[in-house]
């Protein structure tokens, strides 16, 4: 039987199956967590009574250890359904699922107890029984805040204060108890404006600290990096301190060695700069003089390898022509070029 080849086949033909093979691929490689025996793990589901904030994404715990996440939170009848998946980690058939609190900020995971004698049969789904959901503490608070803002305080407090008339001739424990109950009632009487600020406040801040929940996880990862970082880099800075207090000690010293050699130096140029401010106005005299003989010296020198000069006087007045002499007779020049 021979085999037809590629290049002589339906090019059409050819083109579609290549499409669907890399179709398939690039399915497989998507969803390859899903496929069996590549460590997807083995799913499982439990009933709750309440999903408490837990969401798709959440980790799936084992004493800690994180082994899976959940993958689906979803509403059935009155019950919540809550599927995850485990990966190499034995789940019993007496196992506990319970939803904890992961961080302050609210955040939760599912938190697995092992039990039992058999394997868990991940087609049966964990009963309600062996689930357990977190109590919410932002919640109560909410409705806390909702019930003491509905209250009649001031009706309230009445009706203490007539519980303890009518209680007045009671033996003295149970005339003492009403007592308490008519001044608890007049102190949350009188505290009531506050208590409900408070609760407020504390509902505000909830909303608040749900709404930055991811900067302040990036402000704690961040922090932790940078203390990872000076960790590491600790060794460095201890040679730089250490290091730089060793220089100084060398200085130190080096000045003390030498201070016989350097106090007689300093000394002296600082006699040296009193004289020079002492006499500036001779020195900028002298500065601006020689300024003048140098011009002159270079105009005499500046010609070539001879004295370019001019004698004046040298030969009497009668034996030079009529109107040979200077009229000014010979005069030496002036400073400053004229």
């Amino acid at each position: 039987m021979s085999i037809t080849p590629i290049r002589e086949r339906n090019p059409v033909s050819v083109s579609i199956v290549g499409l669907l093979v890399l179709t398939l691929l690039g399915l497989a490689a998507w969803r390859a967590d899903s496929l069996p025996f590549v460590g997807g793990g083995t799913s499982y589901s439990a009933d709750f009574t309440e999903s408490a904030g837990l969401t798709d994404g959440d980790e799936v715990r084992i004493a800690g250890v994180k082994v899976g996440e959940v993958t689906g939170v979803a509403l059935d009848g009155p019950k919540v359904r809550v599927d995850f998946t485990v990966q190499d980690a034995w789940i019993g058939n007496a196992s506990t699922v319970g939803i904890a609190v992961k961080t302050l900020l609210g955040e939760k995971y599912l938190a697995v107890d092992p039990l039992g004698n058999a394997a868990q049969d991940p087609g049966s789904r964990i009963a309600a029984g062996r689930t357990t959901s977190p109590y919410d503490v932002t919640q109560a608070f909410n409705g806390l805040g909702e019930t003491i803002g509905e209250i009649d305080t001031a009706q309230l407090a009445k009706s203490f204060e007539t519980i303890s008339a009518t209680f007045k001739d009671s033996p003295p424990d149970v005339r003492s108890a009403a007592e308490g109950l008519s001044a608890l009632s007049r102190t949350v009487s009188r505290r009531d404006a506050e208590l409900a600020t408070l609760l407020q406040g504390s509902k505000r801040l909830s909303r608040t600290l749900a709404g930055r929940k991811s900067s302040f996880e990036t402000l704690l990862e961040d922090g932790n990096l940078l203390l990872a970082e000076i960790q590491a880099r600790r060794d460095a800075i201890h040679l730089l301190l250490t290091g730089t207090r060793d220089l100084g000690a060398q200085l130190t010293g080096l000045v003390e060695d030498n201070e016989k050699q350097l106090r007689p130096t300093l000394d002296s140029l600082g006699r040296v700069t009193a004289v020079l401010v002492k006499n500036r106005k001779s020195l900028d005299k002298v500065l601006a003089m020689t300024g003048a003989y140098s011009r002159l010296v270079g105009n005499t020198l500046g010609n070539g390898r001879w004295f370019d000069t001019y004698a004046c006087g040298v030969v009497p007045r009668n034996y030079l022509p009529a109107g040979t002499p200077p009229a000014t007779g010979c005069m030496p020049p002036k400073q400053g070029g004229r």
